[in-house]
């Protein structure tokens, strides 16, 4: 503890006694400073132990000794020592009187004390108090470093909360909870998501202050990077004390190189992903498994899905958008217990193997219902896969990618694309090119007055070549249409009794909107 008034007054080498504001003498000294200014105010900065012999004071007068107590407690002076016996026998009775109205702590000073020996006692009981905290914050910082080296970053948040005397909360990358304590504690960090947003979109370092005067919180960002790879938030009762200031820092460095090391780690997990992922495309689950070991669990087994990502076509992000994604899936994936297959092809493309219906995939659902609007990855999302069907999913997420970005949607799924219609695909520059050059010639022919041969080719194809209902349609004769089809053979130069044509003409009709004019 610092030192305080009383614990002066009880210094009997000083001999002081307290006059006045005897209910404050609790309060702790900064430092003792000597004046005989009649407004010394000028010089303070608050937290003082003022000492005088009242040289210059009006210290008879009533009036100008309350404007002289009311300026030292503004200023935040703790206490006034006056000496006797120099320039006064005994505090004149104005100052008392004025002292004991403000309740401004009076310490009477003897004369045969010096000034000099209360400013020594105030240094040295500061420099005591200075060691203790560096020493307790030292022996902070060892225990904080064996719990980190023998059990990991949850027993650091536990006996960094032990040693601030509150609570401590680790959040991930994303900014959820990971690690609490005391118990209760999670529920009181989980309202603070918001604020741990906001200290997220800073660069790392960085650090802020939110909560009331009985339960103030300190967040720090981890990382040494751009981007914040989590935060450290503190509650306590009251502001942090110098050893409690070393223990939290020594908790921000311990838990920012855990990080770093799990970056290394998970650098050397991509790879071995990539391998693995490697034997599953190449139709090798057997070696696939013997390749992952246990890194894994059950993942290779069925189900699982394939998600291959891309960046968008937003603007320029200050910062690659595919490892923010990766590192929300796999924070997805470590809060529910998962395992989660990551291949980042560097910052263009990444591969992703997850569970069916897990945190994974929810989370990427999630990721893309956020980004919808900034398109700053595409995401295209397999059909549920097993280890012997790898290779096609691949190839799903990556049609499905593929209409992700023609549509300009976040994310697809390949079963959205089966179960759904095929004509959204047909909404495609190269396609429509297609269907007006294989339709001009139909269109041109029209254009003359010497026939409805478009017309007549939509009702025939509608009608699946029966002549009788399409001439209906037609309001013809059956051979009149049957003399239109010929003239369209003639000008395509294509045979109607080809299936593919009849495909290839319906498709254009509705490329080209006219399937139903």
């Amino acid at each position: 503890m610092p030192p305080t008034l009383a614990s002066l007054v009880h210094n009997s080498a000083l001999r002081l006694l307290a006059r006045a504001g005897e209910d404050r003498l609790d309060t702790p000294v900064r430092w003792a400073h000597v004046s005989e200014l009649a407004d010394p105010v000028p010089y303070m900065e608050g937290g003082e132990l003022l000492l005088t012999t009242g040289l210059t004071l009006d210290a008879e007068d009533p009036e100008a000794m309350r404007r002289y107590v009311r300026r030292l407690l503004g200023a935040g002076v703790v206490g006034l020592g006056f000496a006797v016996g120099v320039n006064y026998e005994e505090i004149p009775g104005a100052l008392l009187d004025a002292a004991r109205a403000e309740h401004l702590p009076l310490l009477e000073v003897p004369r045969r004390t010096p000034f000099l020996a209360i400013s020594k006692a105030v240094s040295a009981a500061i420099a005591a108090d200075q060691y203790r905290a560096v020493t307790a914050g030292f022996e902070a910082q060892r225990e904080l470093t064996r719990a980190a080296l023998a059990e990991g970053p949850d027993a650091v948040v536990a006996r960094l909360a032990a040693h601030v005397d509150g609570w401590a909360a680790l959040y991930d990358t994303a900014g959820a909870v990971v690690a609490a304590s005391p118990e209760w504690a999670a529920r009181r960090a989980a309202r603070l998501t918001p604020d741990v947003e906001r200290l997220r979109e800073r660069p790392a370092p960085a650090s802020a202050v939110v909560g009331g005067t009985d339960d103030r919180v300190e967040l720090q960002s981890l990382g040494t990077g751009r981007r914040v790879r989590g935060a450290l938030a503190v509650g306590t009762a009251a502001p942090l004390g110098t050893a409690e200031r070393y223990a939290v820092h020594s908790a921000i460095a311990l838990l920012t190189l855990t990080t770093e090391r799990s970056r290394s780690l998970q650098a050397a997990e991509h790879r071995l992903g990539a391998a693995v992922l490697r034997l599953m495309l190449a139709g090798q689950p057997d070696h696939a498994r013997t390749v992952a070991g246990d890194v894994y669990g059950g993942l290779l087994d069925a189900p699982f899905r394939i998600l291959v990502a891309e960046p968008g076509s937003a603007g320029e992000s200050p910062e690659p958008p595919l490892p923010v994604l990766a590192e929300d899936l796999e924070a997805a994936a470590a809060r529910a217990g998962e395992a989660v297959l990551t291949v980042p092809e560097g910052e263009e493309r990444l591969i992703v193997l997850a569970g069916d219906g897990g945190a994974v995939v929810a989370a990427c659902a999630g990721y893309a219902a956020r980004e919808a609007e900034d398109a700053g990855v595409v995401i295209g999302l397999s059909a549920p896969a097993g280890p012997g069907t790898a290779a096609a999913a691949c190839r799903q997420a990556e049609q499905a990618l593929s209409v992700a970005r023609r549509r300009g949607r976040a994310l697809v799924e390949h079963e959205d694309l089966a179960a759904g219609s095929v004509l959204p695909l047909l909404a495609d520059d190269a396609v429509r090119a297609f269907a007006d050059g294989m339709l001009r010639a139909l269109r041109e022919h029209d254009a003359t007055g010497r026939g409805d041969l478009v017309a007549s080719l939509r009702a025939w194809l509608s009608r699946h070549g029966q002549w009788d209902a399409a001439a209906a349609d037609l309001g013809v004769h059956r051979h009149t249409l049957r003399y239109r089809m010929r003239r369209v053979e003639e000008i395509l130069g294509r045979s109607l009794d080809d299936p593919d044509v009849r495909m290839e003409l319906w498709l254009a009709l509705k490329a080209t909107g006219e399937e139903g004019q």
